[in-house]
């Protein structure tokens, strides 16, 4: 099993496409990223059908469960299974009965297009769900945060070969970037992201939130959910995001590229040259 495949689902597949650049023409192998239905299914129930790549679909269900507020903890996950069927892939997971009747009726069987964020919800409380205030969280140096983004093309194996994928990162303060996720839906990139580093007991007020898209409301929403006290993201925040970050106390960071920012909540975790040698 390679670093882009599993369970017989390849993440992208090649092909020989036209190519043109002005009157030049060639016919090129190129490899395009693949998107499938998943279903998460609780408790034999099926919850939510998403279309994303299929690539790391445990941390997804983890990330997911948690992000979306259907289990508080990651113990709560009892079981997962990836199961491959012909037209896409089912995720089976187990949670405690009372977990499970809280979804009840809610009214979120349906299906989570590539850029939904939404996921299913059918009410305003649904979707708009106020997350918790964040930590106290550590202060980045801005020339960490330069430096990471410099290094995040690096770390997209994915995206190296399609084009097509968006990532979430975490940054440590010691080790740099340890953890790379990366989906065609923005959102499904971070659940995954987050999936993973909860299994491994990551402190999430302890390191920052790097992602490579724009920074719509669910990606403040999700991030906040599980207590991230910073986002970085290299495209333009929404006006939601910037309002739901301001009133949770993160810090919402876009157009972060290269040495370039721009803060739009809680300026005081970035520090900056000047700041420092004041």
């Amino acid at each position: 099993m390679d670093a882009i495949s599993e369970l017989g689902w390849s993440s992208y597949r090649k092909g020989h496409y036209d190519v043109w650049r002005g009157p030049a023409h060639q016919n090129k192998e190129d490899s395009v990223a693949e998107e499938v239905p998943v279903v998460l299914v609780y408790n034999t129930i099926p919850h939510v059908v998403m279309l994303a790549t299929p690539l790391n679909l445990e941390d997804f269900a983890l990330g997911f469960s948690l992000t979306e507020g259907i289990i508080p903890h990651p113990a709560e996950l009892q079981s997962v299974r990836v199961v491959q069927r012909s037209k896409g892939v089912e995720v089976r997971m187990t949670i405690p009965e009372q977990r499970f009747e809280n979804m009840h009726g809610k009214g979120r069987n349906m299906t989570g297009r590539t850029g939904c964020g939404l996921c299913g919800a059918s009410t305003l409380e649904q979707a708009i769900r106020p997350p918790k205030p964040v930590g106290i969280g550590l202060p980045l140096d801005a020339e960490l945060l330069a430096n990471a983004l410099r290094e995040m093309p690096g770390k997209q194996i994915l995206n190296q070969l399609t084009g097509a994928v968006h990532a979430a990162a975490w940054l440590d303060p010691d080790r740099g970037i340890i953890a790379v996720r990366e989906d065609v839906g923005r959102h499904n990139a971070l659940d995954k992201l987050i999936g993973s580093l909860a299994k491994a007991g990551c402190n999430f007020d302890a390191g920052w939130l790097l992602v490579t898209s724009r920074a719509s409301y669910e990606m403040v929403q999700k991030a906040a959910s599980v207590g991230i006290t910073l986002l970085a993201a290299i495209s333009a925040p929404t006006g939601l995001a910037i309002q739901l970050a301001e009133e949770c106390g993160l810090t919402l960071i876009g157009f972060a590229r290269n040495d370039n920012h721009v803060i739009y909540t809680h300026p005081h975790r970035l520090q900056h040259f000047q700041e420092s040698v004041a």
